[in-house]
């Protein structure tokens, strides 16, 4: 049995967290205007991506499980490392790749959300709310 599925399954997961990534950039600019009105059709957006986003990455879930499970090694760490370790050069190359790829990506969201947040928490400031 081939990686196919699992690396299906990242090059999706890399897609949606690059489409998060740029709500998450319109999402600043929207913040800096304070349009509420974008900012709630923005929320709408990131709730349909980060369901999207759980959903795909189930589907890696069970595709890592199929795959370790079509090579014998049940109970084994569900990793891309574990999985490497029984797929050809190609394949192990291309995994190795959308792993990393697919850490960029998340590593940009993480930064790009606490910027989000900073934002947002002067927002509050300037307004009198405190933040609990």
């Amino acid at each position: 049995m081939t990686a196919r599925n699992i690396i299906g399954s990242l090059e999706k997961l890399i897609k949606l967290h690059k489409s998060f990534n740029q709500l998450a950039i319109r999402k600043t600019a929207i913040l800096k205007a304070n349009d509420t009105e974008a900012i709630t059709a923005l929320l709408i957006s990131e709730q349909k991506h980060i369901k999207a986003i759980s959903q795909t990455d189930k589907e890696r879930e069970r595709a890592v499980e199929e795959f370790l499970a079509a090579n014998g090694t049940v109970g084994q760490p569900a990793s891309i490392h574990t999985v490497t370790e029984l797929t050809g050069p190609e394949e192990t190359e291309v995994l190795k790749m959308l792993k990393a790829a697919l850490i960029d990506e998340v590593a940009k969201l993480k930064e790009r959300n606490g910027l989000n947040q900073q934002l947002i928490y002067q927002s509050l400031q300037f307004i009198g709310i405190s933040r609990k």
